[in-house]
């Protein structure tokens, strides 16, 4: 099904504002998650991970499912497909994966803020899952900077989908030029 200009450019523009917020979102919690692992006011460290609960849940989590859906809305509806060119399908992989395992982080995020809440974090308290934090908002960023990185080459390579369904395609347009070319008097 293939969008028409105005709505293909509208669900781009929806993609890249959503992908583009959610690569913003995780660069503002790679920045919690330093000041919270090695901030020296009680306070700042507090603030920290609770505003990072509160970013994770009404920012982050939005954003991923929200570049998810436009994504395969542009898949689906222009003539990248879903399944025709690698680079695409990378970028599903990658955003499914990441928007899973941001749920499973919730988790973390969670008890490191309730653990904030209660009261104040020492610099030894929750060590490891501190670090977990900034280590997976860090590789996080990553990630996404890979994803958009996809998007703006967009390297060449037909999955065998995307293959079969040009030389398809190509092998129509031959056989309706042949008998386009029958059909004409002599």
């Amino acid at each position: 099904m293939a969008m028409n200009p105005r709505l293909r450019r509208l669900a781009l523009t929806a993609h890249i504002t959503f992908s583009v917020g959610w690569l913003g979102a995780v660069a503002v919690f790679v920045v919690l998650a330093t000041v919270g692992l090695a901030g020296d006011n009680a306070d700042t460290v507090r603030s920290a991970y609770l505003a990072m609960e509160l970013t994770a849940w009404f920012i982050l989590v939005p954003l991923s499912f929200a570049s998810l859906l436009t994504g395969l809305v542009q898949a689906l509806g222009t003539a990248w497909g879903l399944f025709r060119h690698y680079w695409v399908v990378f970028k599903l992989l990658i955003n499914v994966v990441a928007t899973v395992l941001l749920l499973v982080h919730m988790q973390v995020v969670g008890h490191v803020a309730g653990a904030a809440a209660r009261a104040t974090l020492a610099s030894g308290d929750l060590v490891g899952m501190r670090v977990q934090l900034l280590a997976d908002a860090a590789a996080a960023l990553l990630v996404l900077i890979v994803a958009v990185t996809l998007s703006v080459y967009k390297p060449k390579g037909l999955t065998r989908y995307g293959w079969r369904g040009q030389h398809e395609s190509r092998a129509r347009e031959r056989l309706a030029a042949t008998e386009g070319a029958a059909r004409q008097p002599a």
